[in-house]
């Protein structure tokens, strides 16, 4: 595909978006009825706010769910600790509420504008950013195209390219230049990553490992975790974290087969989307087990066979109840998820094989023994029953798996280096901006008789 080819499909997708917009309205009552859109903020994904924007310079920082939040998480607080102002926007109501709790009014959070040219320009000619930082895999072309325009330098940090992504930009490989080029800087994840960025044309590309690393592990109500040991007591735990649709099946299916074996078996889901809370628990049900639900409030009892974990940012609680974890969107699903959390909790690490988008973190897991593989739920069973059955063989797991992430930290301190050149003018700036601020304040005032 040619460069005027490239530059004429984007035309394309920028008119297509602009044609869209006026329609775009019954889409969004529709994610606001499904619970998906905050009604009373709907507007910010048109790009308008009420918020006034701060005087002195501004950082837009994006960061998609709950995940890339934590990651970035430390990163926020290093800008802020520099008097740095921070525009912070996610795309969830689950990553909104995590902002309010974790930074309250310390940033401005808003939700992400849609890509459609009117909304980006919008959003833009209200914040003016001084640079845009991006997390993970956040490619949105009227954005990266509108702020290229600009000459608003953006950076895309903790990268990561999945090999179905890469497939589809390679396919596309003008277009993902004409993209691609607008960044100032990406920071990849891994040397794959950094590869693939390479040759979808971005420049310069250097390498950080995964921030998801080097967060502290998940918080837990200290209080809650010592209530539930003592309602779980001496049984055994394993839990099945982040699933998917048809994973919680087979979960509950593997807690059928192990509980001959071990009478006194608990077994976790977690689901990634709660919201499949009710239908789950119908399922289980239905299969003559008696299950505890988290959002209800209910007790661990000794005859409670699974314990529903349906709710939000409380995995550091439902982590440090288990000693196994099965992770989730790797057996039904493509792609897997983050395994370092449990990891770094010291819960033994066991996933199906369809992983691709965490792959240097489980081969690193694998090679150190801190993780294992499974193809179907007989072997999930097999390898659960086998860790309980294997005290010694379930302790060398989690401590390899809790050396291994200690072995991958470093990527926050490498990417604080790759945006230093960006970050330091603009730390510079607003203090010397406050400091002409406060001067002026104190002319302002009158004297006192």
């Amino acid at each position: 595909m040619s460069e005027k080819w490239a530059r004429t499909v984007l035309k394309i997708y920028k008119a297509a978006g602009c044609a869209a917009y006026p329609l775009i309205g019954p889409y969004i009552s529709y994610r606001v009825s499904k619970g998906k859109e905050d009604r009373s903020r709907r507007s910010e994904r048109y790009g308008r706010s009420p918020i006034a924007r701060p005087e002195g310079p501004l950082v837009w920082m994006h960061a998609a769910s709950v995940g890339e939040f934590i990651a970035i998480l430390p990163l926020v607080e290093h800008f802020l600790g520099q008097d740095i102002r921070i525009l912070l926007t996610t795309g969830t109501r689950t990553s909104a509420a995590l902002v309010a709790e974790r930074l309250g009014d310390r940033v401005i959070h808003q939700y992400v504008p849609l890509d459609l040219l009117p909304a980006v320009r919008r959003f833009l000619d209200h914040w003016q950013p001084d640079v845009a930082i991006k997390c993970e895999s956040e490619i949105w072309p009227m954005t990266i195209l509108e702020l290229g325009k600009r000459h608003i330098p953006q950076i895309l940090i903790n990268g990561r390219m999945s090999d179905r992504s890469y497939a589809k930009w390679k396919k596309r490989s003008s277009v993902a230049e004409a993209l691609f080029e607008n960044f100032a800087h990406v920071v990849a994840q891994s040397d794959a990553d950094g590869e693939r960025f390479r040759q979808l044309g971005a420049r310069p590309v250097t390498i950080s490992g995964n921030l998801k690393v080097d967060t502290d592990a998940p918080p837990v109500d200290t209080q809650e975790l010592a209530r539930l040991q003592q309602q779980i007591g001496k049984r055994k735990v394993w839990a099945a974290i982040s699933t998917h649709d048809g994973e919680e099946e087979i979960a509950a299916n593997v807690h059928t087969m192990l509980s001959t074996r071990h009478p006194d078996l608990l077994t976790m889901i977690v689901p990634r989307h709660p919201d499949r809370a009710n239908a789950i628990r119908a399922m289980i049900e239905a299969k003559g087990l008696v299950v505890a639900q988290r959002s209800r409030n209910e007790d661990i009892t000794p005859q409670t066979a699974v314990y529903l974990g349906d709710t939000i940012g409380e995995m550091g609680l439902y982590l440090r109840l288990s000693q196994i974890a099965f992770v989730g969107k790797s057996l039904t699903g493509e792609g897997g998820q983050n395994p370092l959390e449990p990891a770094m909790l010291g819960t033994a690490v066991l996933s199906g094989r369809n992983v691709q988008n965490f792959r240097e973190s489980y081969q690193r897991l694998i090679k150190n023994g801190g993780a294992k593989l499974v193809s179907d739920h007989n072997m999930l069973a097999g390898a659960v029953n086998f860790l309980f059955n294997n005290p010694e063989k379930l302790e060398a797991m989690t401590e390899a798996g809790k050396r291994t992430v200690g072995d991958m930290r470093g990527a926050l301190e490498r990417t604080l280096t790759a945006l230093e050149p960006f970050i330091r003018p603009l730390a510079v700036k607003s203090r010397l901006y406050a400091t002409v601020s406060e001067g002026a304040s104190e002319t302002d005032t009158p004297e006192q008789p």
